[in-house]
């Protein structure tokens, strides 16, 4: 397994392998044989930036059984998701600021799919090595604006507000996610936990039905839903979403 992260050091961006509190330095391209520059800083050192910055941010609904069983929903015949804009990318670290009029904030605390290798029209077994690895997101949702009008679910516009798509800290690669859980803690109370063996579809599933005439790119980020227990975010407080393996997102909301 390794944990590539991108930070800001000294003015100047840069990525490199976590090991421990230690980053090995690299250079070149994250999604194409990265090299050692043989350099080393420590994460105390420097700020965490994004992992890597996606042209496209795909996020999925109703992809658990236990969170459609609660709303008498189905397994749907193809994914359902929408798209967050580039705008509401955000580190670890960073804060949200609640925008005005944007009412009560969600957590919805997921794993994050990064694809690798550019890719379209993939089957499942090809679809599984354009996954470069896993992250942890936090796909907030501002309530009221969802269901501003009954015509219509703002889908976009409740979802896509500055700041409202943190990712991170890191991508983990060569992992299992479907051994694992997503816990999320808000001012450190868990409030949500659930197993990602119970997503409808599995991540090269997802990817393959996903890259069906759009073609997905290296860095390009799928959110896998989330479970039961998704809930409001008090203003002031601080979320962590955490993936063993991966570690934790951490954002304050203002």
């Amino acid at each position: 397994m390794a944990r590539w992260l991108r930070y800001i050091h000294d003015g100047e961006s840069g990525f490199g392998r976590l090991d421990g509190e230690t980053i090995a330095v690299h250079e070149g391209d994250l999604f194409a044989d990265p090299a050692p520059t043989g350099a080393t800083l420590q994460l105390a050192e420097v700020t965490l930036d994004l992992p890597c910055r996606p042209s496209k941010y795909i996020a999925l609904w109703n992809n658990f059984h236990a969170s459609a069983e609660k709303q008498g929903l189905t397994r749907p015949e193809v994914p359902l998701y929408f798209v967050k804009p580039a705008s509401c990318y955000l580190a670890s670290g960073q804060t949200v600021t609640a925008p005005d009029g944007g009412g009560r904030l969600l957590f919805e605390g997921e794993l994050g799919i990064v694809i690798g290798r550019r890719g379209r029209d993939l089957t499942p077994e090809a679809a599984a090595a354009h996954i470069f690895g896993y992250t942890c997101v936090n796909d907030v949702t501002a309530l009221e604006a969802l269901k501003a009008d009954p015509s219509f679910t703002h889908w976009t516009r409740s979802k896509g507000y500055d700041g409202f798509g943190p990712f991170g800290p890191v991508i983990a690669t060569d992992i299992d996610p479907e051994a694992l859980k997503v816990a999320v803690r808000v001012n450190g109370r868990e409030r949500q936990r659930y197993p990602l063996a119970d997503m409808m579809r599995r991540p090269a599933e997802l990817v393959a039905e996903l890259s069906r005439g759009m073609t997905l790119e290296p860095g390009d980020l799928i959110a896998c839903g989330t479970s039961v227990g998704a809930g409001p975010i008090p203003k002031g407080a601080t979320v962590e979403v955490e993936i063993d393996g991966i570690g934790i997102l951490s954002n304050g909301f203002s």
